[in-house]
């Protein structure tokens, strides 16, 4: 049985998720590195604060002398900061839409990474959306006149980084506190060196903007507290199709309220890849209904 509580945490984190687009050129006019710089330095912070509250020091300590999970975490640090470097590159230089593409198209991917480096194997109708997915690709490559390389680097890197954290197996507090801390002091150089060049835009556009930097790591920690909290509530099934919703979001601001330009190329491509995750998701519901019935059908009968 679900927890309501749990569907509604796991709905906040991907609403705020979602209106990401709206918090980033706030933080304007500081540039994407120097955004980006603040969120890694805040993030650790709030994160270590968060470490010590919970009382997660225990783990926190064990992560480090794991060097097995320790380096791990190192390389899920540096792909989430490509990550985190390109979404807000791209949601201040005018292409939501395309970052929101990058969100739709990542469990496609996740899954073609599965195959390519774990040795999974597709069913069928996994097979007829990667080929959807591939066209859609296809598509919108013709309608922008280059590759979407900002959707496309969004969802290899948070594909990568998903992998890394599997295989981490670490809590979620305790693994981004690390990634952070580890980002954290090359982060605070590169402020550093703004303010030492003049060139930072920290402090000198008022206590508000400031602020609104600072607030980079509260916005970072507690979407991913509800999402931890919504993850032992929900069934994965549900978790699964709650994740759609912040690139619906994305995609619902870039159209709406930012005014991207959509033109018809663009929407057909949208569509396949909307067709290909519908199809995908469908089977994947289908597939482990039948996997349930299955083990319940082999456990009655011992």
């Amino acid at each position: 049985m679900e927890s309501r509580g749990g569907l509604g945490l796991g709905v906040a984190a991907y609403v705020i998720w979602g209106a990401f687009p709206l918090y980033f050129p706030l933080l304007e006019p500081a540039g994407s590195l120097e955004i980006l710089a603040h969120r890694m330095v805040w993030s650790a912070l709030t994160m270590g604060l968060l470490v010590l509250l919970l009382r997660r020091t225990t783990q926190f300590r064990a992560v480090v002398r794991d060097r097995r999970t320790f380096l791990l975490l190192a390389g899920a640090g540096a792909i989430i900061t490509v990550n985190w470097a390109t979404y807000i590159w791209g949601v201040t230089h005018d292409r939501v839409v395309e970052t929101s593409l990058g969100y739709f198209i990542n469990p496609l991917v996740t899954v073609l990474m599965g195959v390519l480096i774990l040795g999974e194997r597709l069913r069928p109708l996994q097979w007829v959306a990667m080929g959807i997915a591939t066209a859609a690709v296809g598509v919108l490559t013709w309608d922008y006149g280059r590759l979407p390389t900002v959707a496309l680097v969004l969802a290899v890197t948070f594909g990568t980084y998903g992998l890394a954290k599997k295989t981490a197996n670490v809590g979620a507090v305790e693994s981004l506190a690390l990634e952070t801390a580890l980002i954290a002091p090359f982060a605070l150089s590169y402020l550093a060196y703004l303010v030492a060049t003049g060139a930072s835009e920290f402090g000198g556009h008022g206590a508000g903007h400031s602020l609104l930097l600072m607030s980079a790591g509260i916005v970072t920690a507690v979407p991913l507290i509800c999402f931890g909290a919504a993850a032992t509530r929900v069934s994965m099934v549900t978790l699964g199709l709650l994740q759609y919703l912040a690139p619906i979001l994305q995609f619902a601001l870039g159209v709406l309220w930012f005014h991207e330009d959509m033109p018809a190329g663009r929407w057909a491509g949208f569509v396949l890849v909307w067709i290909a995750l519908a199809i995908f998701t469908v089977e994947a519901i289908n597939h482990r209904r039948r996997q349930l019935r299955l083990t319940v059908a082999a456990t009655t009968a011992v």
